[in-house]
């Protein structure tokens, strides 16, 4: 059970409130879109989202995790792969918008990269998934990534 906000100690209240919170924040996102400006904005949008269920929204794991036995980036390297990710968010920048191609193959690059990293205790995938909207959305995309299986999407 992670610690939150409100104290909830049963599992599945905390996964209703949680849900809920988060919805809205997404529906704020969609209202009023940030502008990606690398890697310190999967942060700020880590913290919008969880804001109202974790005081510790937008900071860094500390710990090693691992879902299904596959580990995830160590924390030990995480500026590394900070830097790496902020390269392919650069190289991302320099596609044209009607190259439609090339910016999904570089947005998959992308969410591969962060999914892998990992970076936050919970709450990841609905981070990297607005990320990367708003990615899509800066070049005049509309991407919708909120499958209805997430397990069958996480094994492939």
């Amino acid at each position: 059970m992670l610690r939150n906000l409100a104290e909830i100690t049963e599992l599945d209240v905390l996964l209703f409130a949680e849900s809920g919170a988060v919805s809205k924040r997404v529906q704020e996102l969609f209202i009023n879109p940030i502008i990606i400006s690398g890697i310190k904005s999967l942060f700020v949008i880590h913290e919008h989202l969880f804001q109202d269920i974790y005081s510790w929204a937008e900071k860094a794991r500390v710990v090693e995790i691992n879902k299904g036995g596959k580990q995830f980036f160590p924390t030990s390297r995480f500026n590394t792969a900070f830097n790496y990710i902020d390269n392919l968010f650069f190289e991302y920048k320099k596609i044209k918008e009607t190259d439609k191609e090339r910016i999904a193959n570089q947005l998959a690059e992308i969410l591969d990269n962060i999914n892998y990293l990992h970076p936050f205790r919970e709450g990841n995938g609905r981070t990297q998934r607005e990320f990367i909207r708003l990615l899509a959305l800066e070049k005049g995309w509309l991407l919708h990534l909120n499958p209805p299986d997430n397990a069958n999407v996480y094994e492939r």
